[in-house]
């Protein structure tokens, strides 16, 4: 092989390593949980070095965040800018949330609410971070979905606290139960099946009994 083309591909090779290693960090996360992860094991699933791992991540408290940050965040804020841009009617932007829960549900990802809950005690500080910019954040958008639909009518007044977290309630229970008691049971919970119920449920129960304001009449347009 050329000189050329070996440095370029040991270039390539370098800029991936990162999310290489976020990936088998991820992987090892979910299987073991956040205390028996060693970053030897994750360096190589990896297939790199545990010095070379110390080169992007300094330990791994480091390592866990930025998997979070990688993985997680990104979902969220692309989820904040869709209810900032939307006018969709509040219980369809609702079920557009609910559904991404679903999709993650499928992924490594859903192991890590388990991880946090379990572990949250023993490490602080991690379950801090998780609240701050995962938990908190997505409560507090479900928060404002539910602010909007009461604010034009479309649903009935609530304590909008309280119903956001009835509303993740049910898939947050689906990913608990899937990495603790499914490998124990013959028969799994259908979280498409689930998804659908709950939404059917939560808009039946959110409906308010009056006719729906919109925007336009909101703003004094005929």
């Amino acid at each position: 092989m050329p000189e050329h083309a070996s440095a370029v591909r040991w270039r390539r090779r370098k800029a991936a390593r990162p999310s290489e290693i976020l990936a088998a960090a991820l992987s090892s996360f979910a299987e073991r949980g956040y205390a028996a992860t060693r970053l030897d094991d994750v360096a190589t699933r990896a297939g790199v070095t545990k010095g070379t791992l110390y080169l992007y991540f300094r330990n791994k408290e480091e390592l866990f965040k930025a998997v979070v940050r990688q993985s997680l965040v990104p979902n969220i804020a692309r989820a904040e800018a869709v209810v900032a841009q939307s006018d969709e009617p509040s219980d369809i932007l609702l079920e557009r949330l609910l559904r991404q829960w679903v999709e993650l549900s499928t992924t490594p990802l859903s192991a890590l609410p388990k991880l946090i809950l379990t572990e949250a005690g023993n490490f602080p500080d991690l379950a801090r971070f998780y609240l701050d910019e995962v938990a908190g954040r997505g409560l507090a958008l479900m928060r404002r979905v539910l602010r909007r639909g009461i604010e034009r009518g479309e649903f009935r007044p609530l304590d909008t606290a309280a119903a956001a977290r009835c509303a993740v309630a049910p898939l947050l229970m689906a990913m608990l139960w899937h990495h603790s008691f499914e490998p124990h049971e013959k028969a799994v919970i259908d979280i498409t099946t689930l998804c659908r119920t709950h939404i059917d449920l939560l808009k039946h129960g959110l409906a308010s009994s009056g006719p729906a304001v919109s925007p336009a009449r909101k703003r004094g347009s005929p």
